[in-house]
């Protein structure tokens, strides 16, 4: 891996269905935000919610992109996700094959 992919990050977004899921997915990758968007269908998460414990069937996003794409992917989220708090979760992307992580980086700006 080489100091360039050391910026590269997945990003997990929860969607409430999978219409949502895929604006948001068509939007970044169209905007050059990801290069790629894996959407999870039938996702069923349990969490706190105001004092209550709430499950909800839901769609996950995996977003393949860059650090300096996370501000464009909160504001699409903002403009686009229907929730009030909308997960968004970015991990560092710690290895891969070179050819992939290039393409990720080239695809991303």
């Amino acid at each position: 891996m080489n100091n360039a992919h050391e910026q590269l990050q997945l990003v997990y977004v929860t969607c409430p269905d999978d219409t949502i899921a895929r604006r948001i997915a068509t939007r970044l990758v169209e905007e050059r935000s990801a290069a790629c968007v894996n959407i999870v269908p039938a996702l069923e998460s349990v969490y706190r919610w105001q004092g209550e414990v709430e499950t909800a069937s839901e769609s996950l996003l995996i977003i393949k992109t860059r650090k300096t794409c996370l501000q464009r992917i909160q504001a699409c989220l903002d403009e686009v996700h229907p929730d009030e708090l909308p997960e968004l979760v970015a991990v560092p992307i710690q290895g891969g094959t070179t050819r992939y992580l290039d393409w990720v980086l080239h695809e991303t700006s």
